[in-house]
């Protein structure tokens, strides 16, 4: 595979540009060429330093300037597992911050080893690695389910894993991991930041981590720490093997890797931060900054990339070809992906020439394009608004249905009634046709009700606010409007009537996400009703806190098991899992045909939608086979806590409907009595029920 690659001329003209192909060190006959862009500096220095002593360097080198601001240089010094850094000097004056004493990581840099905080060097790596014919997955979008996941923390207690491997790239692929991974019906594991990523100084401080890892180095570098201690002493070159094998291993067990990558800010904070690559290159055409330099933050980690500027935007197109091709991922989960299409004034476009490449070049066209659709910046909040190609995490999804199975109970208990009906519920089960355009589909939605980044599904059950006084922050940390409810009790409890309620209302929340049309992703740990007792921002506890406990009491068990009963009913049901929008009076292959009655089973009236004390819904979807054969299900959807009878609809072509799943049971049931149309149903408070309908 080729280690880099020059723009496609399917690509927008601003990275075309020749200048900016082959950044970084290439390897060849004579060593190496390293190519460095800086469109402000005055000189540029190759520095090389000794293998084992970081702090002695070896040789300094002067770069020669070549046109359209690139630096280069062609050294034998350069060859695999030499240490560099590069110095740059530049203007003084607003937004230029050169300092040609400090040592900087070259942005493309393939390997990193580190002498002390704050103190990096880049590694020359050359890569090779044996693929061994193994292919990519390739999962189609409507048969994918999502499985978010620290790399650490997936593995850092399993019993079945060595010890050696707990919390690694290898310890992710080992037997044990992979056969949860398929048990559980998951299709793709999402791994929060593996670049090589730093913690923060004020973190620090307090004596606490940065565990989830926003906070990257360089964009092109897997996170040392998360290696074999073997790996780590063997160097940068084994560090990446390992992260390749690890690839590998998982695409021989049909599992596909996507990766979160952060490419919206780096760790080098605000002014007055780390100055360990980019701000010391050239700050002004790198990060987004005002006339008198100071940093236009829209992230709210203390700068933002300037993805308007062609260098800054090429180089997160050539990382993410980098990670797609030379190590074989299958997608990407793109951090406040709204601050990558801001444009020269910082405002948001679907049309951003980086947004259009992610999806216009062939280089990568096989992955999986996830966007974060939000930043904290003016404008910011995007949802639905990326372009074709895109899928977004659907946040209005998880609110809609937080919502309705939790903050409406809530409300009903105290005022008699739910504030709302149960018309937005049903849309979003559908695939939220109101947000994502019927060219688009349902697939553009990444439906969640959890993620890493707030409670655990166990947490929303059990807690009314958040508990993050272990953060540092006096609790002021994390989010203040969580949807939840604790059911009658803050937090632990004796009281098995507040448990069993709480149990079951995991249950309709996995059971809508994992029916919903869209894709649905599962947040790791929440099918064994994980918990993070009450904290909604654990992003900096690297502990028992945040990693999997893989010791289950039986009620944790059946949980897993509902979870493994909702994956292969989504995937047996195509009529689940729609791939477009069905349009009125017209045949549009591999969408579904949705029916909507009361609980009479009647067709739903325009105002049994919106009244708040009718929350009850008959969804029926049939397929209209492309692919598959044709399908058709029932969903009983019961949004009140009272018990309830439910008529089951008469439809043309249907004699009996067959009990598949209920939210009611403790433990998935394997059979059931087939019920007729026109029978009636008795349908406990706060439930869901799927039928087969034949």
């Amino acid at each position: 595979m080729p280690r880099h690659l020059s723009a496609s001329p399917t690509l927008s003209a601003g990275l075309l540009s020749p200048d900016l192909d082959d950044l970084g060190v290439t390897l060849g006959p004579d060593g190496g060429t390293l190519r460095v862009w800086s469109g402000a500096a005055d000189a540029m220095d190759l520095v090389v330093f000794d293998d084992t002593d970081l702090d002695w360097a070896t040789d300094t080198l002067p770069l020669d300037h070549v046109g359209g601001g690139v630096w280069q240089i062609t050294t034998h010094l350069l060859r695999p597992g030499t240490r560099y850094a590069v110095r740059v000097d530049g203007p003084h004056g607003p937004g230029n911050t050169f300092n040609r004493g400090t040592l900087l990581l070259e942005p493309y840099s393939r390997g990193l080893d580190r002498g002390g905080y704050d103190d990096w060097r880049s590694v020359v790596v050359d890569g090779s690695f044996d693929w061994g014919g193994v292919p990519k997955p390739a999962v189609p979008m409507d048969r994918t389910v999502l499985y978010e996941g620290h790399l650490k923390g997936l593995s850092k207690r399993h019993p079945g894993v060595p010890p050696a491997l707990h919390g690694t790239f290898a310890g992710l692929a080992h037997p044990a991991m992979v056969e949860h991974f398929l048990s559980l019906g998951v299709t793709s594991i999402e791994l929060l930041p593996v670049h090589a990523f730093a913690t923060e100084p004020r973190l620090l401080q307090h004596g606490l981590s940065n565990y989830w890892g926003y906070n990257t180095l360089n964009f092109f570098t897997p996170h040392a720490p998360y290696a074999t201690e073997h790996a780590r002493r063997e160097g940068p070159e084994a560090v990446l093997r390992e992260f390749k094998g690890m690839v590998r291993l998982l695409h021989e067990a049909g599992l596909e890797v996507i990766l979160d990558v952060v490419y919206n800010h780096t760790a080098e904070e605000g002014i007055g931060g780390p100055r360990s690559s980019l701000r010391g290159i050239d700050n002004r055409a790198y990060y987004r900054q005002q006339d008198d330099g100071a940093y236009i933050d829209v992230t709210g980690c203390g700068n933002s990339v300037n993805t308007a500027t062609d260098a800054a935007a090429r180089l997160i197109l050539d990382s993410l070809r980098y990670w797609a091709n030379d190590v074989q991922v299958d997608g990407f989960r793109f951090d406040l992906a709204a601050t990558l299409g801001r444009d020269g004034a910082h405002h948001f476009t679907p049309e951003h020439p980086l947004l259009r490449a992610i999806i216009d070049d062939p280089a990568l066209a096989d992955v999986k394009k996830i966007s974060e659709p939000w930043d904290v910046g003016m404008g910011g909040w995007q949802t639905g608004n990326f372009g074709e190609g895109w899928s977004e995490w659907n946040d209005r999804y998880r609110d809609r249905v937080r919502n309705f199975w939790l903050s409406d109970v809530d409300y009903a208990r105290r005022a008699s009634t739910a504030p709302v009906g149960i018309g937005g519920f049903a849309t979003r089960l559908a695939g939220s046709a109101n947000t994502f355009s019927s060219e688009r589909g349902p697939l553009a939605s990444v439906n969640f009700v959890t993620a890493h980044d707030g409670f655990t599904l166990r947490d929303l059950v059990s807690y009314d606010v958040k508990h993050n006084h272990g953060n540092g922050e006096q609790n002021r940390d994390g989010a203040d409007t969580n949807r939840s409810f604790n059911h009658g009790a803050e937090g632990p409890t004796d009281d098995a009537s507040i448990l069993a309620t709480r149990r079951k209302a995991m249950r309709n929340l996995l059971g809508t996400l994992l029916l919903s049309a869209g894709v649905p992703m599962l947040t790791a740990g929440d099918e064994f009703g994980r918990t993070q007792r009450g904290n909604n921002n654990a992003y900096c506890h690297d502990s028992a806190l945040t990693w999997l406990s893989w010791e289950h009491a039986p009620w944790q068990k059946d949980l897993h098991a509902h979870v493994r009963r909702l994956t292969a009913l989504r995937r047996e049901n195509p009529a689940l899992r729609p791939i477009r929008f069905a349009r009125l009076g017209e045949h549009t292959p591999s969408a579904s045909v949705m029916e909507w009655f009361d609980e009479h089973g009647e067709t739903m009236s325009g105002e049994r939608w919106t009244n708040p004390s009718h929350r009850t819904l008959q969804y029926v979807a049939a397929s209209t086979p492309e692919l598959e054969e044709f399908n058709r299900i029932l969903l009983i959807v019961h949004g009140t806590e009272s018990a309830t009878r439910v008529t089951l609809p008469e439809i043309e072509g249907v004699t009996r409907y067959v009990p598949l799943w209920s939210s009611d049971d403790e433990q998935p049931q394997d059979d059931g009595e087939a019920r007729a149309p026109g029978d009636a149903v008795d349908v406990p408070g706060t439930s869901m029920h799927l039928f087969r309908a034949e």
